[in-house]
């Protein structure tokens, strides 16, 4: 469970008796699930789901979707909600939620969020800057590009035209770098400059309590290598084969699948697939922890002894 000086902070008071959102962010194998299951059972509540890629049906085992005996019974909102057909962003998202919570604060005082997706929690905590549209064709030849050239080429790009973005920006997230600079190509100005969001946490009809995950690397690094295997036991490979028609949608851009659509291509044997496997999944979590402390509000627990237990 979480410590009491967290859980002092979960219910709404006379100088805030707005609905609390408790937010449970970290990377992934870090054991969300179980504690958000255990905290739903405390405080009589729903979950919901911010993980980028559990929204899709069709993707189950490479994206650690919880099992109906995982979440014993407590309400998941936005799993298995959509198609992989379907382009689902983290604006939509965050409209989406918005308004379910607007239903759920309806019945329960707090409601909890969870999931990896830094990006989709805080479209939903925070909102999103406003950015213009841009033609469909300037994606499409920078995914030509990145197919040719490589991530390192349009990195180099990004540090070229938008300086600031470039230092901000995790770099070997290809997805974040195309998203950058199609802006950047489609209106002549830097993606940074249409960075003018202001914290919107505090015009929201509820309280943000924000928690993130974290255990020691070593342990981590452990659950990862042990989920890993749990889901190349589970049926990964058939998975991946089943959603190789999709295989360019965003979803399947991701750790989980590209190591596979790999092996399937014949670049590499299947134990080289494991090792990358593994390797990507951990890197992933590190990308996961650094976003997460970009962001001061977060309160960081560390599991020790079976206990989540504040950061020292």
């Amino acid at each position: 469970m979480l410590p009491q000086s967290i859980l002092a902070q979960l219910s709404p008071t006379a100088a805030d008796p707005r609905p609390v959102l408790l937010t449970i962010a970290g990377p992934t194998a870090v054991g969300k699930t179980a504690l958000c299951v255990a905290l739903a059972q405390q405080f009589n509540t729903e979950i919901v789901s911010a993980d980028s890629r559990q929204f899709f049906r069709e993707l189950s085992i490479g994206t650690a979707k919880p099992t109906a005996e995982e979440m014993q019974g407590i309400p998941h909102h936005f799993i298995d909600s959509h198609s992989i057909a379907e382009e689902y962003s983290a604006g939509r998202f965050a409209s989406d939620c918005l308004a379910l919570l607007g239903q759920l604060f309806q019945k329960y005082p707090l409601v909890i969020l969870t999931g990896g997706s830094g990006l989709y929690v805080q479209a939903v905590t925070d909102g999103l800057d406003e950015l213009p549209s841009v033609p469909p064709e300037i994606r499409a030849q920078l995914h030509t590009e990145l197919q040719i050239h490589g991530l390192p080429y349009l990195v180099e790009e990004l540090a070229q035209t938008d300086p600031v973005t470039y230092a901000r920006i995790d770099r070997q997230n290809h997805q974040r770098v195309v998203r950058a600079l199609e802006i950047t190509r489609g209106t002549g100005r830097p993606f940074s400059s249409f960075h003018t969001q202001s914290q919107q946490a505090d015009s929201r009809p509820f309280r943000v309590v924000k928690v993130a995950l974290t255990r020691e690397r070593d342990v981590l690094y452990q659950r990862i290598n042990q989920r890993v295997e749990h889901m190349l036991a589970a049926g990964l490979l058939d998975e991946v084969k089943a959603v190789l028609p999709y295989r360019h949608h965003h979803a399947l851009q991701t750790v989980g699948y590209q190591e596979i659509f790999g092996y399937l291509d014949g670049e590499y044997d299947w134990a080289e697939a494991v090792r990358l496997l593994q390797r990507n999944t951990r890197r992933y979590a590190k990308r996961q922890l650094t976003w997460l402390r970009r962001d001061p509000a977060y309160q960081w627990v560390n599991e020790r002894m079976g206990e989540w237990v504040n950061e020292q």
